[in-house]
């Protein structure tokens, strides 16, 4: 009751999406699912049921519909508003209405897959749906991840620290040979947040020029050299809170690489198995 009491008018507990409203949109996603298992299992077709059936073309439609607004979630994150048609509640929709698809569309194939636009197209949705799961579970999981592997720092952060770093290699390499200061710039040089989406997913560089530089200032010897490997083994540290903060972005990009092509390859091989369906009928 006090924690009611204090709570200040209008203000609401975080919600996630999933959750949205006690879970509506999964509850609509399980009635669809059973209204299509209950209509292909009591529903007699001469031939067995399939797609041709009258049913058949009920959930080839509902399922059809169902992808194409679906696919429209991409335009709806444009847009924010509140209330019954929120940015949240049109997730939650989108998610667990893509996963009745897996019943609604496999049952409109009637079983029957073969080598043909209908097979290409269920194919494709099972993987725009295994890669949205993906999705999900990385963007409840991996913000976290990214916070502990930076341990708490932003990117700004991280490049100040290698700045200050370098500016304290910039003096502490004069005194040293050519072919060792050389080593050093050579490290201060490379930018570690140029790496493409397979490196940073790797989470280290195998041509990392301040591991180089390290293993070639440890080699040299002496006072001088020994103060810049110490600063070199920090800039390394840095670069490895650098490389894993990255790691856990890319996967978060990762899935966009797969889900958002193949969602557009999906539109037009479901487009070209409905033309060819009205196209012999």
């Amino acid at each position: 009751m006090a924690s009611r009491a204090m709570r200040p008018r209008g203000a609401t507990q975080h919600e996630s999406f999933l959750r949205h409203r006690r879970f509506l949109w999964l509850r609509v996603a399980l009635v669809l699912g059973v209204l299509a298992i209950a209509g292909y299992a009591l529903i007699p077709a001469a031939d067995g049921p399939y797609g041709g059936t009258w049913f058949g073309y009920v959930l080839g439609t509902v399922g059809a519909l169902l992808i194409v607004w679906l696919t429209l979630l991409g335009l709806r994150k444009r847009v924010m508003t509140p209330g019954r048609w929120s940015l949240k509640a049109w997730t939650s929709a989108h998610v667990w209405l893509g996963l009745s698809l897996v019943v609604i569309a496999t049952l409109h194939t009637g079983l029957r897959l073969g080598w043909n636009l209908a097979t290409l197209a269920w194919t494709l949705m099972m993987v725009v749906i295994g890669s949205g799961i993906y999705g999900v579970i990385a963007y409840a999981v991996l913000p976290a991840g990214m916070a502990r592997a930076a341990d708490r720092q932003t990117r700004g952060e991280m490049i100040e620290g290698l700045r200050a770093i370098d500016r304290q290699l910039h003096e502490a390499a004069q005194p040293l040979d050519s072919g060792a200061a050389q080593a050093v710039h050579a490290a201060m040089a490379q930018d570690p947040f140029a790496a493409g989406l397979w490196r940073r997913l790797a989470g280290h560089d195998p041509a990392c020029a301040t591991l180089a530089a390290l293993g070639t200032l440890r080699a040299v010897g002496g006072d001088d050299a020994a103060r810049v490997a110490g600063l070199l083994a920090k800039r390394r540290a840095v670069l490895d809170r650098v490389r894993r903060a990255m790691r856990q972005r890319a996967l978060l990009e990762v899935w966009l690489r797969i889900h958002v092509p193949i969602t557009v390859a999906l539109l037009a091989a479901l487009s070209a198995h409905v033309i060819s369906v009205f196209y012999y009928w």
